[in-house]
Parts: structure tokens; sequence; C-alpha cells
């Protein structure tokens, strides 16, 4: 017997009906980022190791304990990126973008890997789209990255939307910040968690990320990152909130809010979403003023997001409903049988295909109860129903498949009405959902 061969674990297969909310979201997000201006840019899926370890930081857990990284032929440490930022901007730096002069506005779509344990919404290969906004420090270009994530989720359906605001602030503030906290945790060292203790010299800001109960308790009383700010880092900060204002976009201030990477400054976000029931962050991001001269390039400020596209396809499918919501309703199911029925129905199906109607024809040739069986399981607005009768007499029958209504009509008045047509399936589909 052959080895059965299966996925590795931390990847998946997506297909039907899931693969269907992808690509809702691609084509919603695409309109959306299309109207702001923003284009797309494709890098590869593995760069060199060091443009991550000098991109991210060292310290971070993602550099230290989550990537990928191979030697290929030639000796040179290659990985498979874990993030978007580090390679957009390294396509940004290598393509000498910055001397076309002007704000450059870029959006990704695809595949990040890190080695982590495989949950629900969370694999070793998941999937992310982000924004970034290279050239412009006005906390403008913070809200607006911040209005269009928003905008985008409350398209996709998703509401009770609240963005979770902080400031990291500038290097100094965030070097007087990175002391205190120092200060204030040594203390505890012993009561820390082995990854807190860790991060306490290197990167003390993470220990506020920790999932560890005492870590968390101990935390609660640490020196907030707004005491630190100095008077440019608040003055920008304030502007990010009064534009926020402005919008509408509701947000709360999360002091402990400092994100997972070493090259974040000034705004930080996460935009919360209560359709689960509790808060559950779908969209996070910020500024990262450092990056770009970090590695290799002009002092460039930048602002950006991404969203994990597994995490929020789960929450898509958790919100629709089976009526108006129902991504995998397809407008015609077609049943047929006999020796005229059959290729004429290939026919009828290519025709209403071209005239924009979704069709599923039966191919299995059973018989009709049990076409039936399956037009009723295949999420169809409507059935056709031909047999040899049928074609001798220019008819086709229309069979309704939430009210179970079924009429008799010509293949001609079908075919050539095709408004009207599409107004009947709104209807039906209106209704199934009341």
């Amino acid at each position: 017997m052959s080895k059965k061969f299966q996925a590795p674990r931390g990847t998946r297969d997506i297909w039907a009906p899931e693969v269907t909310y992808w690509q809702k979201f691609e084509t919603t997000a695409r309109q959306i980022l299309g109207r702001a201006v923003y284009r797309e840019i494709r890098t590869p899926a593995f760069e060199f190791t060091e443009l991550f370890a000098r991109g991210i930081g060292e310290a971070t857990d993602i550099v230290g304990k989550e990537m990928y990284s191979f030697t290929d032929k030639k000796g040179r440490s290659l990985t498979l990126r874990p993030e978007g930022t580090a390679g957009v901007v390294r396509a940004y730096i290598e393509n000498r973008l910055f001397a076309q002069g002007n704000i450059q506005r870029l959006w990704y779509i695809g595949s990040m890997f890190r080695y982590e344990n495989p949950q629900a919404g969370r694999q070793r290969q998941f999937h992310q789209l982000g924004v970034e906004v290279l050239g412009s420090d006005d906390p403008r270009a913070d809200v607006e990255v911040i209005a269009i994530a928003a905008d985008l989720l409350r398209e996709l359906g998703l509401s009770d939307l609240v963005v979770d605001l902080n400031s990291v602030g500038n290097s100094e503030d965030r070097q007087n910040y990175r002391d205190a906290l120092v200060e204030y945790f040594t203390p505890f060292i012993n009561e820390l968690d082995q990854d807190s203790r860790d991060r306490l010299d290197r990167n003390p800001l993470r220990i506020l990320d920790s999932k560890v109960p005492r870590t968390q308790e101990i935390a609660t009383e640490a020196p907030s990152i707004l005491d630190y700010l100095g008077a440019a880092s608040q003055k920008h900060f304030d502007s990010v909130q009064t534009l926020l204002n402005d919008l509408g976009i509701a947000y709360k201030i999360n002091p402990r809010l400092v994100r997972g990477l070493d090259y974040y400054t000034h705004t930080a976000f996460e935009i919360q979403s209560a359709d689960l029931g509790a808060q559950s962050a779908v969209c996070g991001g910020g500024r990262y003023d450092r990056l770009v001269a970090e590695l290799g390039g002009p002092d460039t400020p930048a602002v950006g997001w991404a969203l994990g596209i597994e995490r929020l396809t789960i929450l898509l499918q958790q919100i629709a409903t089976s009526g108006t919501n129902n991504l995998n309703a397809i407008d015609f199911y077609l049943v047929s049988r006999g020796d005229q029925a059959e290729p004429e129905a290939v026919k009828i199906a290519q025709k209403l295909r071209h005239a924009g109607f979704s069709v599923e024809i039966d191919l299995s040739g059973s018989k009709f109860d049990k076409q039936m069986k399956r037009a009723n399981n295949s999420g169809a607005i409507a059935a056709l129903l031909l047999g040899d009768r049928e074609v001798n007499d220019n008819q086709i029958q229309l069979k309704w498949l939430a009210s179970g209504e079924q009429e008799a009509t010509s293949l001609s008045s079908l075919l050539a009405e095709p408004e009207q047509l599409r107004s009947q399936l709104k209807r039906a589909k209106q209704q199934g959902s009341d």
C-alpha cells in the first residue's frame, strides 16, 4: 500500500465553501484600497535572514524562535518571510522608490511563515494583508491607514469596532521608558516567567505582552509609556486622537499596547471587534519611522498595518447567515435527464453564465429525484429542470427552492430577459432570508 501523504503540521488546505469568504475579502480589499489610491506590491516569499534579524529585532520571539531559516547551496542564510513590512521596505530601498519624491502608498497580500503552536486562526503558514505609507510623518497618515482598515472591516460586515490606541514615542522616549521598566521589573525577577526574565534586558516592553497570569498581575502596576512621552510625541498623539474624533472612529487608550516588533515608534494600534462576543483583535499596526534607515535607506517616516486573513475569515463565517449574507449561494442548479435534454442543458448553462448568472449543472445522469435532492442541498436559489419533453416544447421548469413554487417558462424568454430574471432571483433570495 502506497504512503498516504498529509499536509505538514501548521498548514492547511482551503476549499469551498470557506474559500468563498477569502475571495470576498480579497475583492473587497482591492476595492477599498483602490479607492484610496494604494498600489499593490509583490515581494519574494523568502529574503536574506539578516533583513528580518535587523528589521524585526533579534530580541523578538519571531527572530529568536519562530523563523523558518535555511542555508542555500552557496551557504547563504535565507528565511521564509515571517511578516510583510521588512520585505516591502527592502523593495522600497532597492528599487529607489524614495527617489520619485512622493509618498508611497503600498499594499501587499500573501503567505507568511512562523514556527508557532498551530491553533484555530493561527497556522505556521498563514496569510496577511498589509498596507504601508512611506514618506510621511504627518499624523494624518496614521489616521488614514486606521480609517481604511475600519472601512474594510465594516464593508465585510464586522460591527462594534473599537481602536485600541497607544503611543510608544520616539527613540528617546522609548529608551527612557525601557529604563523605567527595567527598574520596575527587576525586584520581581524571580516571580516572572522565564521568557519575561530573558526579555528584561533585551526588550522589556515585551513583558507587557506576557500571557502568564503572575507576570500579567505584576505588570498591572508597571509604569505607563504615556508618562514618558516628550512634547513632540505628545503633540503627535494628540493630533491622531483629534482626527479620529473628527472621523467618528471609536477608540480607547491602552497604554499597555506596545506591539510585538522592535521597529514601532509613536502610534501603535489594534482594531478590536466584538462580533465574537468578547473583544478580539483583527488588525494591528503602527508607525515605524526608524526602519527604512535601519535597513540602509534614507531617513523615511512610515506607518502601516497588517491583518491575518485566516482569523478574519473565521469571523466572517461566524457572522454570516444563510440569507443575504450567504456568500456561497448560487443562482441556478440545472437538472437534466434525457438524450436531448442533457446536451441542451450544457448550452443553456453556458448562455446563462455568459449573461452573468452562476449555474451549477448536474452531470450525474441520475434520476430526477436524486438530482433534485442535490439541488436542494446545493445552496442554489432556484433549480432549472429540463427533460426531453421540455426540449421538444421549447420549455424549461423553473423551481424556487425556498418556497417550492414551480412554473414552466419558455427557453427563449428565460434567456432573453436577464434583468427580469435577476430581479426575480433577488426577491427570492430576500424572501429566503426572512
